[in-house]
């Protein structure tokens, strides 16, 4: 379920908006300069290799890439494998490195294949978190405050689009506004 929660900046539990309707979700991150957008899934995408994957959404990437401004594309995938306490810790430590507030030089856009993640954009006054899951392409503008929680079982995989090889590097702000707001999972548990 794709989900937007719009809560106050400087209190977290002053929820403004709820809604996993599409349009609104569209409309709401429209208003703000974000680009939110829904693609077919492929329902094999986790036995698929990167390549495969990428040719599946050739004609979408090829879409969205036509003026030929990303020149990195790649998949990154979590997925922990609950047997294996290796896949367990670098899990946490990709999951923890992002819940700090962080931007970046360059718009960073996501589409979700498969699993789900949750963008936290502090945008002035207002936080507002977009639970994205198969299916999903968010695109946040350059420069914006954000942080990515990927829930205490990560496990998504991702296309990610680059102007430069090093886009996905954060500029960290020092601000720990993250460690006020809700988790992934606690959004997914609310009622």
């Amino acid at each position: 379920m794709t989900l937007l929660q719009i809560m106050a900046a400087d209190n977290a539990a002053e929820v403004r908006v709820r809604t996993t309707d599409d349009a609104t979700i569209t409309a709401e991150l429209a208003a703000h300069g974000i680009a939110f957008d829904r693609w077919p899934v492929v329902d094999e995408a986790e036995s698929l290799t990167s390549d495969e994957l990428l040719a599946r959404y050739a004609d979408k990437v090829a879409a969205l890439n036509e003026s030929g401004r990303y020149e990195h594309i790649d998949i990154a995938r979590i997925h922990p494998d609950d047997a294996d306490p290796q896949c367990q810790a670098t899990a946490a430590g990709a999951r923890a490195k992002f819940l700090d507030e962080h931007r970046h030089a360059e718009d960073e856009v996501r589409y979700f294949a498969a699993g789900r993640g949750c963008f936290y954009l502090h945008l002035g006054e207002e936080v507002l978190a977009v639970v994205c899951e198969g299916g999903d392409l968010l695109a946040v503008p350059a420069g914006t405050p954000h942080w990515f929680d990927m829930g205490s079982r990560p496990d998504f995989i991702a296309i990610r689009f680059f102007e430069e090889a090093d886009g996905w590097v954060g500029d960290f702000t020092g601000d720990r506004i993250g460690a006020s707001f809700p988790t992934l999972d606690e959004l997914l548990t609310a009622s």
